[in-house]
């Protein structure tokens, strides 16, 4: 990250977390774990993530008189679930979200941004802690998409399906396991779609939240798909049903 996107010192990230900066996540050196206890206690009511790490990674870090705390503020604004909802739903009838539960490659994350702006999605949720963040990497495979669709931060995806939930939205979960392609599912209506992570797929207890679990269908002998790739197929039949 350049350093215009580095906080650093207690005193500069308190005060970024008063004034509500939109930081990704912190760095909290583990020699001085118990110093900044209510710096960290702040970040966490905020929802954003902390890493407590090795001295070692603070190296390159040693031109700046960071005192053990890095704070990276986002590259992107994050947007807020019910307000960015809200709005969608009141603007487009049969939106669709796509949710992502665990992706943490961020390449994987870019790419599925990327065709995520290119089929129609009306926003991106993912989680706070668990998921890859928004890198100058991420930025790039997205082809610069990650800066024209919204992506919202929530603290647990089950809040998002809840409230998406209670909005009248279809959850969608993608899952090898289930006998119902995607084909056969009704994309034609407000919905939102979730991907699981690059190896364990969706979590367990998210699954038995969902309205309707779907796989691709396949016929090689390899029963697996890279997950930017399942998204993108999961994409196109949404997108195509929706015309």
């Amino acid at each position: 990250m350049e350093k215009d996107k580095i906080i650093f010192g207690a005193h500069s990230i308190n005060e970024a977390l008063n004034e509500a900066v939109d930081i990704d996540k912190i760095h909290v050196n583990l020699a001085t774990k118990g110093k900044y206890n209510d710096i960290v206690s702040k970040a966490k009511a905020q929802h954003i993530k902390v890493s407590f790490v090795p001295h070692q990674k603070f190296k390159k870090y040693e031109h700046l008189n960071h005192q053990g705390i890095l704070a990276f503020v986002a590259s992107i604004s994050y947007r807020e679930l019910e307000e960015t909802v809200e709005a969608i739903l009141k603007a487009n009838p049969k939106p669709t979200f796509l949710l992502l539960d665990g992706i943490t490659d961020v390449r994987n994350f870019g790419a599925i941004i990327r065709t995520a702006e290119c089929t129609g999605i009306d926003a991106i949720i993912i989680p706070t802690q668990g998921s890859a963040t928004i890198t100058k990497e991420t930025i790039k495979t997205s082809a610069g998409a990650a800066f024209k669709i919204p992506i919202i931060k929530v603290a647990h995806i089950k809040d998002a399906i809840f409230y998406l939930q209670s909005s009248g939205v279809e959850l969608i979960g993608a899952s090898e396991k289930s006998e119902t392609s995607i084909t056969e599912v009704n994309f034609n209506k407000a919905n939102g779609i979730i991907m699981g992570s690059e190896g364990k797929g969706i979590q367990p207890s998210i699954l038995k939240m969902l309205d309707v679990k779907a796989k691709i269908p396949m016929t090689g002998e390899i029963n697996s798909l890279n997950v930017s790739v399942a998204c993108g197929m999961f994409l196109y039949e949404n997108l195509k049903q929706k015309g």
